[in-house]
């Protein structure tokens, strides 16, 4: 018999397989609009992933106005996650120093001194994961053919798939 999961962390063992997020927010027109945005820092304790933008961009503006996030996640087909959350700028230049990475510096060119540089918190409310990762793609393939031929949906192995749960 298989040992209940933990949905939680589970959630944050398949975030810190990613490193890049779509960063879904509401535009002043009401519509959804999306950017690709690498993590700073995924911060389990506190609930909350930190993020890096620029001071003028759109992204600026949309969280002034409505700090509600969506925030999606792929991993080459064998994992996924769709988290929400509320999100914020945080002014504090300690802060910013201490997340900094040396990749960020393509964007920031003047490094964590950089005026452009905002850090964005987002305050995890909860997510909805589905994990592919320790399938063997060929019994995936051969599930997936059957279930067609019976049209039928796959009978996929692993009750710890997919969940929702709060974060």
């Amino acid at each position: 018999m298989s040992q209940p999961v933990d949905e939680r962390s589970k959630v944050y063992e398949i975030l810190h397989g990613f490193s890049t997020a779509m960063f879904v927010t509401i535009a002043s027109d009401g519509r959804p609009g999306a950017r690709p945005m690498h993590l700073a820092r995924i911060e389990e304790e506190a609930a909350k992933i930190c993020f890096f933008t620029g001071q003028s961009g759109t992204l600026m503006e949309e969280l002034q106005k409505d700090g509600a996030v969506l925030l999606t996640f792929q991993n080459d087909n064998s994992a996924y996650a769709a988290v929400r959350g509320h999100a914020w700028i945080e002014h504090d230049k300690d802060r910013v120093k201490e997340l900094w990475k040396a990749p960020f510096k393509v964007w920031f060119p003047g490094g964590p001194e950089d005026p452009e540089v905002a850090l964005v918190a987002v305050q995890l409310m909860d997510a909805e994961y589905w994990d592919n990762r320790g399938m063997n793609k060929l019994d995936y393939l051969f599930e997936a053919a059957k279930a067609y031929v019976k049209g039928q949906k796959p009978e996929v192995p692993g009750v710890d798939q997919h969940a929702k749960t709060a974060l």
